[in-house]
């Protein structure tokens, strides 16, 4: 452990996030402390910008608190956190006559994707395809017929499904329209 004892503004940024974290996860600082390898007032003194953590002692609290040491170190910023929908840009593959356009942003090894879907009227049933994770999707337009493990649900705008995406499952715009979703998923599917 390297400690500073003179407040610096990274070092108290760094405390404010470990502790902000702590607190929502609803840890103590004497468990966050043992589960990190560290002592409870030196975790104490990090948390209040008194003390600056080694490479080391930071991993060990990131560690114990469930993220990574970037989520205490990297800033918000426009270009990773935010992106803007007259910036959309839409592709498509060969196999699909959908378009996508990713609505999160790829920076920070993030496991959360967001995806807006245009599906075309009359397109043919999307391939059954399963994988690990879970997924979600929001109807913002038109109809889409949902297949789960076999079982078909009619989802029109303002509808949502939640489901495993272990689960057989397979999409199909039933609309005479184009029908427009927001995929959510996890893992990152590219």
């Amino acid at each position: 452990m390297v400690t500073t004892i003179h407040k610096s503004n990274t070092a108290l940024e760094v405390g404010s996030k470990i502790r902000a974290l702590r607190q929502r996860l609803k840890r103590t600082l004497d468990e966050t402390a043992t589960a990190a390898g560290i002592s409870k007032p030196f975790l104490s003194q990090v948390e209040r910008g008194l003390a600056s953590p080694s490479i080391t002692s930071l991993a060990g609290i990131a560690h114990a608190l469930g993220v990574t040491v970037q989520y205490f170190v990297d800033t918000p910023s426009e270009e990773r956190s935010v992106s803007r929908g007259d910036q959309l840009k839409f592709f498509g593959f060969a196999d699909s006559a959908n378009l996508f356009a990713r609505l999160t942003n790829v920076a920070g090894g993030r496991q959360l994707e967001a995806i807006l879907v245009k599906m075309p009227p009359g397109q043919k049933r999307s391939e059954v395809t399963t994988h690990a994770g879970e997924e979600f999707m929001y109807v913002i337009d038109g109809e889409v017929s949902l297949t789960l493990e076999g079982k078909t649900f009619v989802l029109r705008a303002g509808d949502s499904a939640h489901y495993e995406s272990t689960v057989p499952h397979s999409w199909l715009n039933t609309a005479r329209v184009e029908s427009v979703v927001v995929w959510v998923g996890t893992p990152r599917l590219f």
